[in-house]
Order: structure tokens, then C-alpha cells, then sequence
């Protein structure tokens, strides 16, 4: 059994120069920074996160690496406009790992529409189980189909299924 690496996924996610990303509870930043290097310094990523003093982290880190274009947000992924960002800003929006602890889920897919330009894309990444107590508690699970189902009733549409390693499950998602 093995985990997917973080590089593995985001290079199935077509992420270009002068790209603008974001990235749904950010946490401890490794989608952010990988982001950040690829859109360089033409495009920006906007890594958002409840937890101020995980994205202070981020935004140090993300320093002794040289990489500036990594905007910090505090905000609500669950809330519609609880990111503060304005509506279609973004290509692409990175949700890897929060759906299993988000209480509005359908929350989350529609801030996730709102950010998207017509035609983006969504990256998501969940957990695919609980493993005696490697991930979440069994009854907090979300399946790749209920997870799939949320984001086609608002107004996705199924790209591809992606490698996510033996423990989570990875898919990517269109904005119609």
C-alpha cells in the first residue's frame, strides 16, 4: 500500500504560467508552493485556510523557497463568499483532503463554482476510507460517487478519474 505523492497528482492537473489557483484548506502548503513554482511569477495562488497560524507557516515557507506569488487567505471554504475573492478569478481550484472534514459540502463545491472562470477546473483528492486509524473515522468518509454526485449537481462536469494513491481517490472536474 502506498500514498500518491503530491507531485504525482498535481502533474496530472495541467497547471500553466499565468495560471491563478486556489487552493481549498491550504494546511501546511504542498499544493500551494508546488502551484506557486508553476505558475511563476505571471500567476498566483491564493492559499485559504481557517487556521491563520497554518498559513503564516505557509507564507514563510513559501519565503525561504523564493516564491511570492502565494497570496494568503483567511476564510470559509464552506460559505458561499467565505473566501473574500471575487467571482471567476481563478482557472483551477485544488480541494485535496477536506471534503471528509467539511460539514456543508455542498458549501465547499459552490464557493469552489463561484472562484472558477467558465471552463475551469477542479482538482479533488479524498480519502477513500478509514484505515484503523490512519485517516478519517468511518462514519466521516465521503465516497469518490457521493464526492462526484456533489460537484455534478453544481455544475460540473467529470473530466478524468486520476491516480491518488491506494488510500485516497482523485478526479477532475469542469465548471460549466
Amino acid at each position: 500500500m502506498a500514498f500518491a505523492l503530491p507531485g504525482d497528482i498535481i502533474s496530472n492537473f495541467s497547471i500553466d504560467e499565468g495560471m491563478n489557483i486556489a487552493d481549498f484548506g491550504a494546511g501546511s502548503g504542498i499544493y500551494s508552493i508546488m502551484a506557486g513554482r508553476l505558475v511563476k511569477d505571471s500567476g498566483r495562488v491564493y492559499a485559504i485556510d481557517v487556521n491563520k497560524d497554518m498559513l503564516l507557516k505557509l507564507k514563510a515557507d513559501a519565503a525561504k523557497q523564493k516564491i511570492f506569488n502565494i497570496e494568503i487567505v483567511w476564510g470559509n471554504v464552506e460559505v458561499l463568499g467565505g473566501t473574500k475573492l471575487a467571482s471567476k478569478i481563478v482557472d483551477r481550484v485544488i480541494i485535496s483532503n477536506i471534503l471528509f472534514q467539511a460539514e456543508d459540502k455542498d458549501g465547499v463545491v459552490k464557493e469552489a463554482a463561484r472562484l472558477l472562470k467558465p471552463n475551469g477546473l477542479a482538482l479533488v483528492v479524498d480519502w477513500s476510507g478509514s484505515y484503523g486509524g490512519l485517516g478519517p473515522k468511518p462514519d466521516a468518509v465521503v465516497s469518490r460517487d457521493i464526492a462526484l454526485k456533489i460537484f455534478l449537481d453544481n455544475g460540473f462536469a467529470l473530466v478524468r478519474d486520476i491516480p491518488a494513491g491506494d488510500y485516497h481517490f482523485g478526479f477532475i472536474v469542469r465548471r460549466l
